[in-house]
């Protein structure tokens, strides 16, 4: 019998609701780079068309966001990259517990993640008085707004949707600890 089954469903609907928006997002982001590219290259090629100003900096700044985005999607799947020569020649429930070490090990690692991209986004956000950043542990203020080179758009912005896949990424991996460990519970993975 695992732990709370049945609030562990409900909580596997909330993140497969959560991971799958999140990995939709990454996809339209994704797609709003190709398309940028397309005409930013095509400006170069075509005579009379001029290219898209800044496009490496959008470019730049929007895949990172859109691989934070995938990344709930990816835990909830477990499509991180295993190596199966060995656990596939153990029986069912040694099969979970690694999963189970898996799933924790990745929860260890977004939790990282989320706390030094925090930590990033702190240093490159310049608003809000300092008593309320030192609550949230985001340092001090910096004393101007950095941006790209072209554009100069603040890289607060990147820093802070990056966040946002950060935290997603992080709860999901919270959630896969928990399912895993109603497998092990169990004895075989898969099992509800």
């Amino acid at each position: 019998m695992g732990l709370a089954p049945r609030a562990e469903a409900a909580a596997g609907r909330i993140a497969a609701s959560l991971a799958g928006g999140m990995a939709l997002a990454g996809g339209a982001i994704l797609i709003a780079i190709a398309l940028l590219t397309v005409a930013s290259v095509s400006g170069r090629a075509v005579p009379g068309l001029t290219p898209v100003a800044g496009d490496f900096e959008l470019v730049e700044a929007g895949i990172a966001v859109a691989v934070f985005f995938f990344l709930p999607w990816c835990q909830l799947r477990r499509g991180h990259v295993s190596v199966d020569i060995l656990a596939i020649r153990l029986g069912r429930r040694a099969q979970a517990v690694l999963g189970f070490l898996g799933d924790l090990a990745v929860a260890v690692a977004a939790l990282v993640i989320l706390w030094r991209l925090w930590l990033g986004f702190g240093e490159k956000f310049p608003y809000g008085p300092q008593y309320l950043r030192d609550a949230l542990g985001m340092g001090y203020k910096p004393f101007f707004a950095e941006t790209t080179y072209e554009l100069q758009l603040p890289v607060w912005i990147p820093y802070g949707l990056g966040l946002i896949g950060a935290v997603g990424f992080f709860l999901v991996a919270l959630y896969t600890v928990w399912r895993s460990l109603n497998w092990v519970l169990v004895g075989a993975e898969g099992t509800p």
